[in-house]
């Protein structure tokens, strides 16, 4: 008899850690945190169990198109904006390429009520990446229904959709902690994006839940709404400027926006940091060379993209999730911005 073929799921479970976990440590995706520990360990049962991935297994049966699509859910002004689009394309086109697949890129409006349909009957696609989720979905979650593999890049609570996402939450709470703790009590707050979209409330949930355990009253006059533009956090920098008395902090939840908010301030006359303290979000690569550098929070935009895409693959290829989401682990990055 043959000898059985060692697969990924074979060290996952020796491991005691997910497959994409094994992927994530096999392939060096870099900007992931993995602990020393975990990645020695898969290292070491993959060395044990001679693993070594089987490029033949790697197609579909015909029939397929091969073909993933990548689903953005913004405006292409909004698109064009996103200074971390590249790194996700490329984790997402690694992933895909590895596995014999093409990414068909899609930005889809968000008024376009049948643009996933288009995107599975006109170009073939396997399985669709969705980035950038908004509240209401219904047409995706029918499409998941109905047995297309889908994939968000974001997430839609009580939608039973898999997801890759970075713990906002989190990340958010960390930027405003930070605010805290060097004396800030009155801090506003923009958004990324509309609260239609869930990274949006995600980001302002990680900000108020900073202001509760601080003993801080939210504030409403506070909060302004961004749109993943520059444009957008300038006309947002200037509402919050005009609230008396005047914020000391802000805390905004896009890198690119921030640039925007940053202009304001500075058209008003106001210095950074000793007037206004700025901490913003994503750690897109010109942020160190802001003025003054932008204190962040990093995420790991290529390994979202890298995740998301070997994910739906599996998905593709008919293989049960061992995890329905996954939570990516941010990092606050501080510089000249906030103190």
């Amino acid at each position: 008899m043959p000898r059985k073929r060692v697969t990924s799921f074979d060290v996952a479970e020796k491991s005691g850690v997910s497959r994409t976990t094994v992927s994530f440590v096999l392939n060096k995706v870099p900007g992931i945190s993995i602990s020393d520990s975990t990645r020695q360990r898969v290292l070491q049962v993959a060395k044990e169990l001679n693993y070594h991935p089987d490029s033949t297994g790697k197609k579909l049966a015909s029939g397929k198109s091969n073909a993933l699509g990548l689903v953005l859910r913004q405006s292409h002004e909004q698109v064009f904006a996103d200074a971390l689009l590249p790194q996700v394309l490329m984790g997402i086109g690694q992933a895909a390429t590895e596995q014999g697949f093409e990414v068909l890129l899609k930005p889809l409006e968000p008024q376009d009520a049948d643009g996933y349909m288009r995107l599975v009957h006109e170009n073939h696609v396997d399985g669709i990446i969705l980035s950038g989720p908004r509240q209401e979905e219904s047409e995706i979650i029918r499409l998941h229904n109905e047995g297309l593999p889908v994939m968000l890049m974001g997430q839609l609570p009580g939608s039973g959709l898999p997801f890759v996402d970075i713990d906002a939450v989190s990340g958010s709470a960390s930027a405003v902690n930070h605010l805290i703790e060097h004396g800030h009590r009155r801090i506003g707050l923009i958004t990324n994006a509309a609260l239609e979209y869930t990274s949006a409330q995600q980001r302002r949930l990680g900000y108020l839940n900073s202001l509760k355990q601080a003993g801080i009253e939210p504030d409403d006059s506070l909060m302004q709404a961004g749109n993943y533009t520059s444009a957008s956090g300038f006309t947002a920098m200037q509402k919050l400027l005009e609230v008396s008395p005047r914020l000391t902090a802000v805390f905004v939840a896009s890198d690119v926006v921030s640039l925007g908010a940053i202009r304001a301030i500075k058209q008003a006359g106001l210095r950074i940091p000793q007037d206004i303290a700025v901490v913003g979000f994503d750690n897109i690569p010109m942020a160190d060379y802001f003025d003054p550098p932008l204190t962040t929070v990093r995420i790991p935009s290529y390994g979202l993209g890298w995740a998301s895409g070997e994910r739906l693959v599996r998905l593709v290829q008919g293989e049960v999730l061992d995890q329905e989401g996954m939570l990516l682990e941010s990092e606050l990055v501080v510089r000249n911005s906030s103190c």
